[in-house]
């Protein structure tokens, strides 16, 4: 049993056979699914899959790259889309220094604007950290990120940095690029993640792992992930998915 708790399972990449996909990831023990929405077009698309399939839950919120997009009513329909029983968290959102498409003055807004949504309403939040670590960490300390924690997603960055984010009540998710040989600062972060704070993910169609890099990755492919993570960390696969999908279930409140 799997929890893959990061996907994009109603991207384009999807239109020819999404159903054949999420089947599939069901069928080989990916029981639950979380399917991020982050700007105008997915969010529709994500509120539509959790609706449609069981096993998929929902996180909505606003991707930095689109940041500069964000209009003040937006906000307002976040939040009203939390009340629906499928959405268990606020995301994918934080900040992105490596596309140039949003000033970072406006994402650095938009960021705190998400997270102090999260504290009222009381969900965990889904950040996105390319390239902003110093700025990542800095805000959420103080916007008091803490008090509701999250998901540090697809983990990039060094053990100093996810030390700070367990500090403040941060579970730390590795992806595909973990099982790359040449990953080793990913693998050294994975090996000191606690056990209780470790998650597993896709990002599908992105990040595919060892063996299909360079093809479409899908939420069945979490395994692999999970299969390299039990490596690392001498444990059986078995006891990886065990773990990781409590610790997914605890952090959603499921």
């Amino acid at each position: 049993m799997l929890f893959d708790t990061h996907t994009h399972l109603d991207n384009d990449k999807f239109n020819e056979d999404r159903h054949e996909v999420i089947t599939r990831a069901y069928e080989q023990g990916v029981t639950r699914m979380v399917n991020i929405g982050f700007n105008r077009e997915t969010i529709p698309t994500t509120m539509e899959l959790a609706e449609k399939y069981p096993f998929i839950y929902a996180a909505v919120g606003w991707h930095p790259v689109d940041a500069v997009d964000m209009k003040p009513e937006d906000i307002d329909w976040i939040a009203k889309l939390t009340e629906h029983e499928k959405v268990v968290a606020i995301g994918e959102i934080g900040l992105d220094y490596y596309w140039d498409t949003s000033p970072k003055d406006v994402q650095q807004r938009v960021f705190r604007q998400q997270i102090g949504l999260a504290r009222e309403l009381k969900l965990p939040i889904i950040i996105h950290n390319r390239d902003a670590h110093e700025d990542v960490v800095r805000i959420l300390k103080e916007e008091k990120a803490h008090e509701v924690g999250g998901i540090m997603h697809a983990f990039s960055g060094s053990w100093e940095t996810a030390k700070q984010c367990l500090d403040m009540n941060f579970y730390i998710s590795f992806g595909g690029p973990v099982t790359f040989k040449n990953a080793k600062q990913p693998k050294e972060v994975l090996k000191q993640v606690p056990n209780d704070r470790l998650l597993v993910e896709t990002d599908a169609p992105y990040l595919t792992p060892h063996p299909f890099r360079g093809k479409r990755n899908e939420s069945a492919y979490v395994r692999y992930v999970a299969e390299v993570a039990a490596e690392i960390k001498s444990m059986e696969f078995e006891e990886i998915c065990k773990i990781t999908t409590a610790n997914a279930l605890t952090c959603f409140d499921m």
